[in-house]
């Protein structure tokens, strides 16, 4: 028996939909419903099909089946092009120049030999300063009849093909024609009564306007004496209200900067594109690194090259590298390369913003950071990406030490809520003494990044003669250790169920 309480909750649609079902049978695809005057529209049909299917009244059968349909007639109204080919080529006793048929195809004909080859329809021979088709054994087949492919054109033509009717391979090919053919997914709906619905509909119910929102105009007019006013259940299912956010990574980003911004910090920037001068040879790296490679640096075409203009500055790199200059080292020796160093790139680590950063501002006391995208030629994996973020900083103080270095990391890590890290000694070109940071994670210990105190021959040529604490921070692998994200592709995929899901705070 049908509870009582579900039969007094139920509203004008679903009352509309038992009836209509209970005199169709007991069921009816919501085109039927439409037609007969049942509903207007079949989102009605379908918004009360899904509150009686939670109730028990109803169930609610869907089914997706793919077709496919005919975009181009011409195809079959005026031949595919290897048709035509091999037709003109018959005409011409079984062999025409390729020049020939390219005239009589006004400009048809390059699809057409693609195709003459990939079906083995004619072969192509090589006579004097001439290629020449010749039409296959296939080819003289195909003359006097219809190919697969022309057969399921013919067949679309007369109408839409189910899946299952269409050979795969031949589906393939015809898809690999821009805008011959088109897929098209149809869904088919039908709604079922439950003997349950049907003891509902039967039930004497009767259809009556309700009210399901007072305002002003039904208390004036009276209305509201002689309506029906809708029953409302709190334990009825809701849909979730999902409010808007930022996305994950943006809020990450605004935590980081406010956390940095509240320690007394500048946000510092660059551009993309740089000279190697600036992403590598300032930061005293030697040119014949293998960071300089093509499998680790994406270089540029256009431009393929950037003049550098302050001749000074230039004179000091190149003595640095080559002698060591005025700092006391004896540089990496060799003939630095000016070529080399004006080559297009995209800047494959933001410590070029705190170069030009020092350059700009290289009194002491400074503390600047940025969060910059940057770009290395690396293969995708779970750690590891193209193009990804990072979080650089500097600190220019005649205090500043490496255990100044140690604790900013140490207290940026405790702020963002993780303690546990390990410092290691590591070696990079351009600060002495280096350290890499690392957490334990999933089972093994994964790098977040790098730092290290500047050498001289990176700041001599800027006139900084007091201590520059440096360092360069993974951005998505933070936010991998704040929400426990084992691949590192999860951050960049527009997957809306897990956004919605992300907490806001």
């Amino acid at each position: 028996m049908v509870d009582p309480i579900i039969l007094e909750g139920l509203s004008y649609n679903e009352k509309r939909l038992l009836l209509a079902l209970d005199s169709k049978g007991g069921s009816a695809s919501p085109g039927e419903l439409i037609a007969d005057g049942s509903f207007d529209i079949e989102l009605e049909v379908m918004g009360a099909a899904s509150w009686l299917e939670s109730k028990g009244l109803a169930k609610l059968d869907e089914s997706v089946a793919k077709f496919y349909a005919l975009e181009e007639r011409s195809a079959v109204e005026q031949g595919l092009p290897e048709r035509i080919a091999i037709t003109l080529i018959s005409e011409a006793g079984g062999r025409m120049p390729m020049s020939e048929l390219a005239e009589r195809m006004q400009g048809g004909d390059k699809i057409a030999v693609g195709w003459l080859k990939r079906k083995k329809l004619a072969d192509i021979v090589r006579e004097g300063d001439s290629n020449i088709l010749v039409l296959a054994d296939a080819g003289k087949a195909a003359l006097g009849s219809e190919m697969p492919d022309e057969a399921l054109l013919k067949r679309m033509a007369a109408g839409d093909i189910p899946e299952a009717e269409a050979d795969p391979k031949l589906i393939k090919d015809l898809k690999g024609r821009q805008g011959m053919i088109s897929e098209k997914i149809v869904t088919s709906r039908k709604v079922s009564l439950t003997p349950e619905g049907t003891e509902a509909a039967r039930s004497g119910i009767e259809l009556k306007k309700q009210i399901t929102e007072i305002t002003d105009r039904i208390i004036q007019s009276g209305e509201w004496k002689d309506a029906e006013f809708r029953r409302y259940d709190i334990n009825t299912f809701a849909p979730a209200i999902i409010p808007a956010k930022k996305h994950p990574l943006s809020r990450l980003g605004s935590q980081v900067r406010r956390l940095f911004t509240d320690m007394g910090f500048t946000e510092m920037s660059s551009e993309y594109v740089q000279p190697a001068f600036w992403n590598l040879d300032v930061l005293y790296t030697p040119q014949d690194h293998p960071a300089r490679d093509l499998q680790d640096t994406f270089y540029l075409e256009h431009p393929a090259s950037i003049k550098i203009e302050d001749e000074a500055l230039v004179e000091q790199v190149r003595q640095i590298h080559e002698n060591g200059g005025d700092t006391g080292s004896t540089g990496w020796g060799g003939t630095w390369s000016r070529e080399r160093a004006e080559a297009a790139l995209l800047r494959t680590h933001s410590t070029v913003s705190s170069i030009k950063y020092i350059a700009e501002h290289p009194d002491a006391p400074r503390k600047a950071f940025s969060i910059s995208r940057i770009f290395r030629n690396e293969s995708i994996d779970a750690t590891h990406l193209p193009e990804f973020t990072q979080i650089e900083g500097i600190v220019i103080d005649e205090n500043a030490d490496f255990n100044m270095l140690i604790s900013i990391i140490r207290e940026f890590y405790a702020r963002m809520g993780f303690d546990q890290i390990r410092i290691r000694p590591a070696y990079f070109p351009y600060t002495e003494p280096s350290l890499e940071l690392e957490v334990f994670f999933h089972g093994k210990w994964m790098e977040l990044g790098g730092a290290g105190i500047f050498r001289p021959e990176v700041v001599a040529p800027f006139g900084v003669k007091v201590p520059v604490l440096a360092w360069g921070f993974g951005f998505e692998r933070l936010a991998m250790l704040k929400w426990d994200i084992k691949d590192i592709r999860e951050l960049y995929i527009s997957d809306l169920d897990y956004l919605k899901g992300n907490p806001i705070l």
